[in-house]
């Protein structure tokens, strides 16, 4: 359904990891939001509370270490550039978090891109199993 809908990037893998995790960074988000609907309809503030446990740069780096071993070597380079990308760290995130998590950002972002619809699937399939 995506793929009809937009018209992706020809080489999403020329793009800057930066640009990866911005449209991962939504993509996760809005998983993130669906999932605690799914899971326990709330009021908005509720839910937007819930969402920042699992949407910050720790949470991220911890399910990116999980999913790892389930990553293709194609997905484990797109990893490897998200988190050695520039990136500007918040003074209230663990550097290292912080680049684990451009990395698992850049990861989506890089599949949504690629129009790997399936493959985010199986791996939102597998996040929300960890959760």
């Amino acid at each position: 359904m995506l793929k009809e809908m937009i018209d992706f990037p020809a080489r999403p893998n020329l793009l800057p990891p930066a640009t990866m995790a911005y449209i991962g960074d939504s993509l996760f988000e809005l998983f993130i939001r669906n999932l605690l609907l799914e899971r326990n309809a709330a009021k908005p503030k509720k839910l937007h509370r819930q969402a920042i446990e699992y949407v910050n740069a720790t949470a991220q780096a911890e399910l990116l270490e999980q999913l790892r071993e389930y990553l293709t070597e194609e997905e484990l380079v797109i990893v490897r550039r998200g988190r050695n990308a520039k990136t500007n760290v918040p003074s209230s995130a663990d550097p290292a978090d912080y680049q684990y998590s451009t990395a698992f950002e850049a990861l989506l972002g890089y599949l949504y891109l690629k129009g790997e619809e399936d493959r985010l699937l199986e791996l939102f399939k597998l996040i929300k199993e960890i959760l």
